[in-house]
């Protein structure tokens, strides 16, 4: 295993740093504002953060392998099994159970999803090896999701409890294209794809749009979309909290024409998405991810220029009011780009940033992230 130290001895310090936070009901300190920029496993891309777990437990992706850090900043690899040689940690719950994708570099690029617990010898795989394996997400109850080979599952202790169908109204052409999320009660959110001929209007059909399986036995819920017919333009929902209010964006993209919309739903999702906004001095956003219970959403704003993402930085959303920017790392080089991909109930926001030379990239975690967000002066 690569990495700083071994699992077990990550494990052994994770336990002394939630045993020694004490009961769940002692008060917690108050949170410093800071920017942390994470070490790097040696050999590749400095990755990114995707998910926070308890005692200050960090996951996601270094030199292109799934990875996570410990409270005092250290990075540790996740074993890789064999036959993979990428791979990210994409969630982890309290109790420090890990889930994410590996790849492999061959034609095709097939996937897998896994499971992890912190302090183990090896992953455990819970999918077939293929391309349209991957994107797992774990709730605080253990209960896993993700898609296998195509089919979006549901496992409990490693076995399959639900198949998740699509939609019943949907057109007979739709497939499950990602899972990305299931919330403490159990409901799952993932994304949509549809394609067809539309013989009385003359036109092919494309929709990409979310889809929320409820908890139990409840109907599956395709959610609105502003646009359900361009095959230029693909919605995805990227994250579900524990009220099952969800977050992403619209997407359109056509040769040089880029276009990123903020989205969010509530239940009952009868209801079109409302938008929050941009962030000033940017003309897209894409909203990534949303904390359990505390409504804080946060993502990416960008600007293209020629259908490139000239510019980004990392932005934040309270869940109410202005679409707000997150700072740069000290020093960083005035060319710098960032993005945020996971936000926690303790104010935690994860990402990365990187330059285009290359210079002053890393996995990067803002502290007491709400005090650091700011309206930047157009």
């Amino acid at each position: 295993m690569r990495g700083t130290t071994s699992a077990a001895a990550a494990a052994a310090v994770l336990a002394g740093l939630i045993t020694a936070a004490g009961p769940a009901a002692a008060a917690e300190p108050a949170c410093a504002p800071g920017i942390t920029v994470l070490p790097s496993l040696t050999g590749g891309p400095a990755g990114a953060v995707h998910g926070f777990g308890a005692g200050g437990l960090a996951v996601g992706s270094s030199a292109g392998l799934p990875a996570y850090w410990t409270a005092d900043h250290r990075v540790h690899a996740v074993p890789m099994p064999e036959g993979f040689q990428e791979g990210t940690v994409t969630a982890v719950n309290g109790k420090g159970l890990m889930v994410g994708t590996v790849r492999s570099t061959v034609q095709g690029y097939p996937g897998a999803a896994f499971t992890y617990q912190l302090g183990a010898g090896s992953v455990q795989l819970i999918t077939a090896s293929s391309g349209r394996s991957g994107g797992a997400d774990v709730n605080e109850a253990g209960h896993v999701v993700a898609l296998d080979d195509g089919v979006a599952k549901e496992w409990v202790n490693g076995h399959v409890v639900r198949e998740l169908p699509v939609p019943a109204d949907a057109h007979p052409s739709t497939v499950i294209s990602s899972v990305s999320g299931i919330n403490k009660r159990g409901d799952i959110l993932g994304t949509a794809y549809t394609n067809y001929w539309d013989q009385d209007n003359d036109q092919i059909v494309s929709k990409t749009f979310p889809v929320v399986w409820p908890a139990g036995d409840y109907p599956t819920s395709s959610l609105p979309v502003w646009n359900d017919s361009d095959w230029t333009v693909g919605t995805q929902a990227t994250g579900i909290d524990n009220r099952g209010r969800v977050v992403g964006y619209e997407a359109r993209s056509y040769r040089d024409w880029q276009e990123r919309k903020p989205a969010v739903w509530k239940r009952p999702y009868d209801a079109l998405p409302a938008g929050p906004g941009l962030v000033a001095g940017y003309e897209h956003l894409t909203l990534d991810a949303i904390s359990p219970d505390t409504n804080a959403t946060v993502g990416t704003a960008v600007t293209f220029v020629d259908g490139y993402a000239n510019h980004t930085q990392a932005a934040y959303w309270p869940g109410a009011g202005p679409v707000k920017a997150l700072p740069h790392p000290a020093g960083a080089t005035p060319d710098v780009r960032s993005q945020a991909l996971a936000v926690s109930d303790d104010d935690r926001v994860g990402g990365s940033y990187w330059g285009w030379d290359g210079i002053g990239s890393g996995a990067v975690i803002w502290t007491c992230a709400s005090k650091q967000a700011y309206t930047p002066q157009s």
